[in-house]
């Protein structure tokens, strides 16, 4: 049985300003929820890790292998226009947010589409919500806002006006992001990057 709801997914609208996005609340279906968030990685520091660095359980596991397959990726071409058909996949997953986290960014040029994941049992928190912004000028000129509540799933097609912020919070935050690529090599060159980053944060603890 699939954990996704590719029917509400394939429903909802794809909003065109600033940028191609759309947000699917419970994109993930309720009842696999506890399972998944019982099998994530425990993540006990700020950053992005890549999936090969992390352990986790079965139902974490059978998410990430339905994520990567064909149904998915053809409803995300459809849904965006786009042929995905060879374009590999890149998924990490972060448990904490830092105080620099959120600022004002967009993503590289290496990356097509972006898929973010929300697995937070409820959010009362100003900070951490993800807003889709007009500019890179403020975190109060914004499209969208997106509460990180599990099973919510924010996606965009990366141009050259796909920023994208939150205001700051400390504190468990539980994203999977998942990012077709133009190439390989990208992966590889991601991978070796994440590999040092967490290399640098096992000997600094507080980093």
């Amino acid at each position: 049985m699939s954990a996704l709801d590719l029917d509400s997914f394939n429903a909802t609208p794809l909003q065109k300003d600033p940028f191609d996005f759309i947000i699917v609340p419970s994109f993930i279906k309720s009842n696999f929820v506890p399972l998944i968030d019982r099998d994530y990685p425990q993540i006990k520091k700020a950053g992005s890790f890549p999936l090969q660095e992390l352990q986790f359980g079965d139902a974490f596991q059978s998410l990430i292998s339905e994520l990567e397959g064909p149904k998915v990726r053809m409803a995300f071409e459809q849904k965006f226009n786009i042929d995905l058909e060879h374009r590999p996949t890149m998924i990490t997953a972060r448990g904490h947010c830092q105080a620099k986290d959120g600022r004002i960014h967009n993503d590289s040029k290496t990356k097509i589409i972006t898929a973010l994941f929300y697995m937070n049992t409820g959010w009362d928190q100003d900070g951490g919500r993800l807003r889709v912004l007009h500019s890179p000028d403020s975190l109060e000129d914004y499209a969208a806002e997106v509460p990180p509540i599990s099973g919510t799933l924010l996606a965009f097609r990366r141009n050259n006006r796909s920023y994208h912020g939150h205001k700051t919070y400390i504190g468990e935050r539980r994203v999977l992001q998942m990012n077709w690529v133009c190439d390989k090599k990208v992966i590889k060159r991601e991978r070796r990057r994440h590999r040092i980053s967490a290399w640098v944060k096992s000997i600094l603890p507080n980093s």
